[in-house]
């Protein structure tokens, strides 16, 4: 069985920084993408950044500049470092993954149970 558990969320004031991790856990094989979503109260959950097993990254157009995506392949985990952090970053981040547990077997999507980021003005 696979998890995704996240750590590194928390309070800080506009302009400060936080670092969010995501490790995953369970008989797995290989990754296609890691990455990271969040959704404020109200809204849809949106894509924040993925990276891919080979290395690219992708942001959505509001954190570009400001975040960081990276991972570790050997330990299946994935970072987001968040700097420059606005209120309106305010959200409960959850982490994604595409995992497949075998050769023979098909990519299948994972989440983490989230982690609460607010930012205060």
């Amino acid at each position: 069985q696979v998890q995704l558990v996240e750590s590194g969320g928390g309070l800080v004031q506009a302009g400060g920084s936080l670092r969010l991790s995501c490790a995953a856990s369970g008989s797995i094989f290989s990754f296609n993408t890691m990455g990271w979503y969040r959704q404020a109260p109200g809204k849809q959950r949106e894509v924040v950044a993925h990276i891919t097993s080979g290395g690219s990254t992708v942001y959505v157009d509001s954190v570009k500049g400001r975040f960081i995506i990276s991972g570790d392949n050997a330990k299946t985990t994935v970072y987001l470092q968040m700097n420059s952090l606005k209120p309106e970053d305010t959200a409960v981040y959850y982490c994604n993954a595409e995992f497949r547990l075998g050769p023979l077997v098909g990519y299948k999507n994972y989440w983490g149970q989230g982690t609460q980021v607010t930012v205060s003005s």
